[in-house]
């Protein structure tokens, strides 16, 4: 069976500090050391990880070689220590060992589920396989597109959405709290001048993905009763 080569294990010198329960300012020190004495240039083994306050701090990966010609220096029941962890990380499956036909097989697997899923929402209904196929659609639409894909009159709809308290009366803007909700957002269109030349703005109200899913939950039935 092909095995994927899997990449080094390698060990931080935060962990070597806590195993040994030394101070991690003093691992680095001596790890810094250690690589600088065997001509290696510490940067290539340096990353930057975020300390519990916040601020950013410097470690080391070693490879398992030079994590033992660390410890060589330091007393045996931390060296033990440092051996053991070695031989837990060696042992444990390794994710990314995987054989091509496990790959294949997994791969396979998921896209059962996915047709299993989607035959599921086909027979639920066809107007909740819709909204959640518009879920996942990034950007928005007018609210006449919804009446359009529902089956109700732009008119009727309007109608509706201020009876039922979503478009405030008299405005085809929604309420803040179905802007809260994200199932609209308004955008800013370009003034227009009156009669006495005074800029007026003008907003437009558009539906987000989400707010196509909870209108369509909301009026599909209306709309089949159109129909």
């Amino acid at each position: 069976m092909e095995m994927i080569i899997p990449q080094s294990l390698l060990m931080t010198s935060r962990e070597i500090a806590e195993l040994t329960g030394k101070e991690h300012r003093n691992v680095a020190r001596d790890t810094k050391a250690m690589l600088q004495a065997l001509k290696l240039n510490p940067l290539s083994f340096e990353q930057v990880y975020r300390a519990g306050n916040g601020q950013s701090q410097t470690e080391y990966l070693l490879p398992k070689d030079l994590t033992l010609t660390l410890v060589s220096g330091y007393n045996v029941v931390m060296r033990k220590r440092i051996i053991d962890r070695w031989l837990e990380l060696e042992v444990a499956p390794q994710p990314f060992e995987l054989s091509r036909m496990d790959l294949i097989q997994l791969a396979l697997r998921a896209e059962t589920e996915n047709i299993a899923l989607a035959a599921k929402i086909a027979i639920d209904a066809p107007k909740v396989r819709f909204a959640e196929t518009i879920r996942a659609i990034d950007g928005v639409c007018h609210i006449e597109k919804v009446a359009k894909t529902i089956g109700i009159g732009r008119t009727k709809f309007f109608r509706r959405l201020r009876e039922d308290h979503i478009l405030i009366s008299g405005s085809n803007l929604p309420y803040q709290k179905y802007i809260d909700k994200g199932y609209f957002t308004v955008i800013e269109g370009n003034p227009f001048r009156d009669s006495k030349g005074v800029e007026h703005p003008t907003f437009t109200a558009m539906v987000t993905g989400a707010g196509q899913v909870f209108l369509v939950r909301k009026y599909a039935k209306a709309g089949e009763a159109e129909s």
